[in-house]
């Protein structure tokens, strides 16, 4: 086949990329640069796609033997993740850019662009997850083995006509054996740091790029009962279940509730107030059909575990989520990925707390 590989500049990828060769396909390297800015945070983990991981890239495909190529897709990424990203913020929700990416830019997106303009038969890439063709639910994904690594979550939104053109083959590994193959091969960023940082924030808190985009919007932190308890800056800088930050002195321990985008306002209760036993959705991006969906858990937050679900009804334009047990800090714009034991049924986008 004719395989090309999303290489970031990492351990993951390269190791992809060598083991792809290893089997005998026709390989070619691709990096999507999104950055024209240098992005390494001293003292921090590496973020990604700048160009000294476009550096890294080449040179790993020079050391593998194979062609490498350099797309320039910072307008594209600007239009569709960061745009997004600034604009749920300003609206009082918590996104998920890296899901959407995945969706819109750099795995999704970017096998059909390569098929397209190029007949690469599959993409190849570093996240760990697993994905096989199963005989009843056809191609799907699945969790990684090694669970701490687990990045199905952020593929929940990926169409699922692009699944054929996908593959993982870090999924069965854990990343101790990545790195091991890639000091035993000579991979100059064997023991290069991990990007775990969101690539076009470089470090910078969200709230304060949200700023810098859009300028301040300041309003109140309000209570239940709307009393005043302090001033803000901008919504954007705060997320369901945050109580750090806050600026305020109260008599007990207060949480970001709700936020009130339009009105400016955050407003703060009690821990309690946090918890949900049902919430909405938008519509599913469905890897395997609804009607097909058995034994369903929902993850709500990446890192977090996931929690089962006791009905799925239609409502409106997307579904309300019915839940076994009561979850904490549901937020509007996260990503609900849902699952079957270890299989990704499929995903959607947060719309209300329910």
């Amino acid at each position: 086949m004719r395989i090309a590989v999303g290489m970031s500049g990492g351990v993951d990828s390269s190791v992809s990329a060598l083991l792809m060769k290893e089997s005998g396909h026709e390989v070619i390297g691709v990096t999507l640069r999104f950055h024209t800015e240098e992005c390494s945070i001293e003292g921090t983990h590496n973020v990604c796609c700048s160009p000294q991981d476009v550096r890294d890239a080449t040179e790993v495909s020079r050391h593998l033997g194979i062609p490498h190529l350099t797309f320039d897709w910072e307008k594209l990424f600007r239009e569709r993740v960061i745009n997004y990203f600034v604009e749920e913020y300003a609206r009082g929700r918590t996104p998920n850019p890296c899901a959407v990416c995945n969706r819109e830019v750099k795995t999704g997106f970017f096998a059909r662009y390569l098929r397209d303009v190029a007949g690469i038969d599959r993409l190849v890439t570093g996240h760990y997850a697993i994905i096989e063709d199963d005989p009843f639910f056809g191609r799907v994904i699945k969790r990684a083995l090694d669970r701490k690594r687990d990045q199905s979550y952020f593929l929940a939104l990926v169409r699922r006509e692009d699944l054929n053109l996908l593959e993982f083959p870090l999924g069965t590994m854990r990343k101790e054996e990545v790195r091991k193959i890639a000091e035993e091969k000579g991979i100059r960023v064997a023991k290069k740091r991990d990007s775990q940082e969101v690539c076009f924030l470089m470090g910078m808190d969200p709230g304060k790029f949200v700023e810098s985009e859009i300028g301040p919007r300041e309003g109140d932190i309000v209570d239940l009962e709307g009393r005043v308890l302090g001033k803000h800056r901008g919504t954007y800088n705060f997320t369901i279940g945050q109580r750090r930050g806050l600026g305020i002195s109260a008599g007990k321990p207060l949480y970001v509730i709700d936020i009130d985008a339009p009105g400016r306002r955050i407003i703060v209760g009690e821990e309690k107030e946090l918890y949900r036993d049902s919430f909405i959705i938008g519509e599913i991006n469905q890897h395997v059909d609804l009607g097909l969906w058995d034994s369903v858990e929902v993850q709500i937050r990446y890192r977090t575990r996931a929690v089962e679900v006791k009905d799925i009804v239609r409502e409106g334009r997307g579904y309300k989520i019915k839940l076994k047990e009561e979850v904490r800090g549901v937020a509007p714009g996260q990503i609900a990925a849902f699952y079957s034991g270890e299989r990704l049924l499929g995903g959607a986008v947060i719309e209300d707390r329910g």
